[in-house]
Parts: structure tokens; sequence; C-alpha cells
């Protein structure tokens, strides 16, 4: 397997020129870094105007490796390749490595760039990214990928305080500033005295001038311009789609460098794959600090639940969501001040709520609701107190009150509610709990525990501290952890809290099962999406008739499952009624997925529709938006239809990357959701990436990273 590593973009506040002086300090070796050992010039060229300058290096490193690794594979140095292009008049250095030794076993890639900061041309930015690929090793794969993972890391903490040594160092020898190349020679009128300084193993000339305010300046001779390829272009990105280290540290906290390029990585991917539309970097980060940094698996949970907010249009459910009035008076949770850490807490009095009355009295789906929109004002309150603490806050505290909780509260059908509520928070909020005070525990608290605490993921079990009777007011307590100023009076503090204190709902408020069952369906089903299943020979098609030209069709739609391809066709005539489920005839079903067929097969392609739209294949994950100007009157089908991984071309027999991705497909079924919209021409603004005019349910988790351009053609996709 590769791994790969992707940086933020490392800023220093001070000019390329001048960061580039420090740079060279690190070679021929570098006693910051001990596996450093040496380094030899291989080649060198300077182009004539001395604005380009190439050198090549050959790197000697003593790897930290056990020594019987070292006999096993018949080394003591490891040698590594570096290619540097300095580009004084764009102000870039392009460095390029790869591994020498072993390059046939083991393939390692580098690629590193200093630039001038987009915005503050006195700035300095670097990125990096690499890969390794360990083919074979002796049977020690396993154990030399661990090993170089962990001397990479290491070497990539050390690189800015390195930098960051050598520009102090030169402070200290009175260099602060150290002019930009220029093609003009220098005025004859100022003394110009060349001179070389032995720390560089590069010997272009410098030169010392004397200006009247400053005598300690230095002029550093800028080379020429590199040539473009891939290497210039592996690190260019709009500025807006990269992460800042420092932004990282004050907004999202301390990252080891790996766990820096997971999230990197996971918000490029998602970049690529919903245009823009991602959630804030804080939550991408909760998902994957909820599967361990691994980004396939973080990736799978996140796209569901991305998929699950726009379905349910949770984002924006503090606008909409009004709680009955029941809740108000019956629902004994609400926030209360924050924690010791700055983190938002949440008191619930759960024994003296009545779940049995608000289930008879809300149903589940109300409930539900309700818990949703406390964890989405958690997430808001997160974002506050990250700004009032200055420092990165992105979980809650939640203090659960048992005194009275007895029998009453192991009704089955609000056990089988609380189990249902943890499932669909602990899928939707990852890490969003930071730590869970359980007080006054009963002797009936273990039967719930056995209970519920299989539903809960054990790294959030882990942030359980439970205290009997009242030994959360001794050392240890709630003392360590809340203010002693804002504990709650009922808890025996001063501090009054707002929490409602319950009681039993009366049983005049109580509905029947009929009219929750109703409620629960009109809540679940108000969204402007709808589900579809795609089977291999049974795609799903929507009809839309247009009755004035140029309208505008718009869709968004993410595919939840397999991959698609979709089709925006053109018929004079309307199709015949629709035809579902086909596959039913075969045994097969699609159970809560609608599939429809509008195309009969006797219709001839050109002749009896026309396809309008070049065909978009849509990858799992992948969410599209798009519209399409219409040019005539008359029917318009999309059309969703499975897609079938090519065979090879060169062979009969199918590759082993199809065979797998067939197998992920069960039943070759695919799914997606969608939601439609006509709009007049006079009505539509701009392109569909920001879904401006559709209300669509689109993460308001996102940052505002919407973009507007105008159509070119008859019709815009937008991935």
């Amino acid at each position: 397997m590769v791994q790969k590593y992707q940086s933020p973009v490392r800023v220093y506040k001070h000019p390329f020129e001048l960061v580039m002086a420090a740079y060279e300090r690190r070679f021929p070796t570098c006693h910051l870094i001990p596996m450093f050992v040496d380094s030899d010039v291989i080649s060198e060229e300077t182009s004539e105007d001395r604005s380009f300058h190439k050198i090549e290096r050959r790197c000697k490193l003593d790897v930290d490796a056990p020594r019987l690794l070292k006999r096993i594979a018949g080394v003591d140095y490891v040698y590594f390749i570096q290619k540097n292009s300095l580009n004084h008049r764009e102000r870039t250095l392009h460095i390029e490595s790869h591994n020498e030794t072993f390059s046939n076993r083991v393939i390692i890639h580098e690629l590193c760039c200093y630039s001038v900061h987009p915005e503050n041309e006195e700035w300095t930015c670097f990125e990096q990214s690499a890969s390794l690929d360990i083919k074979s090793f002796f049977g020690f794969e396993s154990t030399v990928e661990k090993i170089a993972m962990k001397q990479y890391a290491s070497s990539i903490k050390k690189g800015k305080e390195i930098i960051e040594y050598y520009l102090r160092e030169l402070e200290e020898e009175g260099i602060t500033y150290v002019p930009r190349w220029s093609p003009c020679p220098p005025s004859p009128t100022k003394p110009v005295v060349p001179v070389v300084i032995p720390a560089l193993p590069i010997t272009p000339t410098i030169s010392i001038e004397a200006p009247p305010e400053s005598v300690n300046e230095i002029q550093v001779c800028k080379e020429g311009s590199s040539p473009t390829g891939s290497l210039n272009d592996a690190l260019v990105a709009s500025p807006d789609d990269k992460l800042d280290a420092d932004y990282i540290k004050r907004y999202l906290g301390d990252l080891t460098p790996l766990q820096e390029s997971c999230l990197i990585r996971l918000r490029r991917w998602l970049q690529e794959t919903h245009k823009g539309k991602i959630p804030k970097d804080e939550h991408i980060l909760r998902f994957l600090r909820a599967r361990d940094f691994n980004i396939d698996k973080a990736r799978e949970i996140l796209c569901q639940s991305l998929t699950w907010r726009k379905q349910h249009q949770v984002d924006y459910l503090l606008d909409t969501w009004s709680s009955p009035q029941v809740l108000h008076d019956y629902y004994t949770g609400g926030w209360h001040h924050h924690d010791k850490d700055g983190r938002p807490l949440y008191i619930l009095r759960l024994g003296h709520m009545d779940t049995k009355g608000l289930v008879r009295a809300l149903g589940e789906e109300s409930l539900l609701r309700h818990v949703l929109s406390i964890n989405e004002e958690g997430l808001r309150r997160c974002e506050e107190n990250t700004k009032v603490f200055g420092r990165p806050i992105s979980c809650w505290t939640c203090l659960v009150d048992l005194e009275g909780l007895n029998m009453r509260h192991l009704w089955r059908p609000g056990v089988k509610a609380l189990l249902r509520i943890i499932e669909v928070v602990e899928a939707n909020y990852p890490e969003t709990l930071g730590r869970l005070l359980i007080l006054r525990a009963p002797r009936v608290f273990p039967v719930l525990w056995t209970l519920v605490s299989p539903f809960i993921d054990e790294n959030t079990r882990k942030k359980f501290l439970i205290y009997a009777g009242n030994d959360y007011q001794g050392p240890g307590g709630l003392v360590d952890y809340i203010d002693k100023e804002i504990i709650p009076d009922f808890l025996g503090g001063e501090c009054m809290c707002e929490v409602p204190e319950g009681g039993l709902v009366p049983k005049s408020l109580y509905r029947t099962a009929e009219e929750l069952e109703n409620d629960e369906i009109r809540l679940w089903t108000e969204t402007i999406y709808q589900s579809a299943s795609i089977f291999k020979g049974a795609p799903h098609e929507l009809l839309i008739e247009i009755i004035d030209a140029s309208s505008v069709i718009t869709w968004d739609f993410d595919v939840c499952k397999g991959d698609v391809i979709f089709n925006i066709y053109h018929s004079k005539r309307a199709p015949q009624p629709p035809r579902k489920d086909p596959l039913a005839t075969h045994g097969i079903t699609s159970p809560a997925g609608n599939n429809v067929q509008l195309i009969d097969k006797s219709w001839l392609l050109g002749q009896d529709y026309s396809m309008v739209e070049s065909p978009l294949t849509c990858k799992e994950g992948e969410s599209v938006q798009g519209s399409h100007v219409t040019r005539w009157p008359g029917f318009y089908i999309l059309q969703w239809r499975f897609h079938s991984m090519p065979a090879c071309a060169t062979t009969n027999l199918p590759r082993v990357d199809d065979v797998l991705a067939t197998l992920q497909v069960s039943s070759h079924k695919c799914k997606v959701m969608y939601y439609t919209e006509v709009l007049g021409s006079e009505d539509f603004r701009g392109s569909m990436t920001s879904l401006e005019s559709s209300h669509s349910g689109f993460s308001q988790l996102s940052a505002a990273t919407t973009s507007s351009s105008q159509s070119q053609s008859s019709s815009m996709i937008s991935r």
C-alpha cells in the first residue's frame, strides 16, 4: 500500500530571499538533523543572468533502524538524490528528492516548494508532499514502513524549527535583509565587495552593498527561470484551497504531521467530489478522529452523514424546528455556562424526566429531532467558545444527574427511543462529547448501562465518569471539571440553573398510536430530496414537462452507492405511464427505493428521442449539481443508469480491480438521492454550483466557498 503525505502551508514571516539564505546553511550537513550525515554536489548549473540556479546533491543519511535489519540489508547508510531549482525571478524554490538506495525495492518520492505568500510578499510559504511505496524488503516490509514513517514524521516536525534556527543565526550576524534579484547591474556609485559565505555549499557571487541607510544588507543574485512541468505544477492550487499550519494550530489544535496530512487529503477529496461544498475543517477532523485517522473509513462515514444531513435538512434545523410546549415544560435538559476547559456545558436531569410520558405525548421522531437540535446548538457554541477563549474547542461536556432514576425509566419503548437517538448521534456527531459526568447513579443504573453501552463507541465510553451517591462532592469530583461558581444549586452549588425540573407529563397530553405514527411520517418526509435505486438493466428516469422554451432545469443529487451514468433526453411526445420495479418478475425487488422507467424499449435514439447532454459518469460518494437551459418545449427525461466497469482492452480476462468493484456492488444495485426544479430563465441566478434558487439542503457546516459563473452554453454541470 502506498503511504502518502501532504503538509499544510507553513508560513515564515520573513522575505523569500532571507529564508533562502537560511535554507542554504543546512548544507553540506546539519547538526540539528543527526541522521543527515553529509551531502555532495553532483551537478550545478546557473543561467547567464543568474536568475535561475539548479543544483543536484547526493545526501547521506544514517537511518535509525535496528542493527539486525541493517545487517540483513547490507547497508549502514541510505542515499537520496535531491534536485533543487531556485528561481530568483519568480521567487520560488522547488525541491524534488528520491531514494537511490534500494530503489528497486522501495520507492520514496518527495516534493517541496518555497514560494512568496500570496497576500504578503514579505512572507514565505512552504509546502511538502511525499509518497512511500515498499515493493519488497526481505520480508520486513511492515517494519520498514513503520521506521520510514516514524523517521519522516520526526524530520517534518523539525523542518520549520531548523529554518527558524538559521534565521536567528543570520540575525545574530547582523543579516536581517537580503535584496531581491535584479536584472540591472549594481550602481557604479555604490561600493560593491564580493564575498563568499563559508557555511554555504553553493558559492554564487554574493555582494555586500553599503547604501546610506544600512551597512548590513546582502545582495544575493537570483537566477534564471525554472522550466515548467509536473514538478512546478505539483503544489499549485488556489490559496483558498490550502490550510495554513498556524490556522490549524489556532482553530483545530495540535496535530501530528501525519494527522495534518490526513485532514488535508480528505479535505481535498471532498473539494474535488463536492465542488467546494464541504464541511468546516473541525467537522472533517471529528470524523477522522472517530476512525483513528484512517482516511478511507472516515470518508465513508462522513459521506453517509453528509447525505443524511442533506436528505433531512438538518442544516436548517435550528431555524425551522420549534420545540413543542411539552418539551419546554417537561424535557429536563439545557445549556449551562462552560466547564474549566471552555467547553459548553449541557445539563440533563434524566432522573427527573418522564421518558414514558414524553414518548407517549410526542413520539420517538420528535424527541430525536429535539436532540438533533441540541447537537446543532452544541456545534454553534463550540465555534463561539473557540473565538472567546482563543483556543480550539470542538466538543462539549455533558452532566447527567440520575437522581430519581427508577424502573419507570426502563420502559421498553422509552429505551428503544433512547437507543435510536444514541445510534443517530453516534453516526453523525462523532467526537463532539468531550466528557460525560454521570452523577448520583442509583442501583438501577447498571441495568440501563448494560442496555445502552453496546451502542456507544469505545472511544466515547472512555470519556464517561460515573459517581455514585455524593461522591461527586469530594476530591476528583465536580470541582475538578467545573468552576465552583457555576455548579448548579440542585447539586449543592450556588448557581441558579434554568433547566426545567420536569415531572410527570399529564396523560391528557398523550396521543394515540395512529396520531404518533402519522406525525412521525410527516416529520421525516418533510424533505425536498427523493431516493431512487438503480439496477443493472433498470435505470431510474424522471419526467419533466417544459411548456416554455429557455426554461432552466436544475438538479442536485448524491451518489450514495455504486457508480452511475447521468443522461438528459428530450422527446416531443409524452412517454407511456411509468413502469415500476421491472425486476420483480425475476424475483428482485427494490426495497426502500424508487425505480421508474419511462423510455419505451421500442423507442429509437435520434428518432423518438434525442440526447441533449453528454453522459456524465458519477462515482460513489460524489455530489453533483448542474443545470440545463432548454431550447425546445416538450418532455425532458433525466436518467440515472448503472455504470459497469469497462473490461481491459488488451485481454479477455477481467482485471482484479473490476472483479472487486463488482463484488462491492451487491446485486448490481446503485442508489441516488436527488432534487430537481424548473426555473424560468429570468429567475435563474448564475450557475448551479451554489444552487441559490433551489433552496438546496447543502450543509451549513460548509464554509462559504460557493462560486457563481455565467453559463456559457446551453447547459452546465458541476461536480
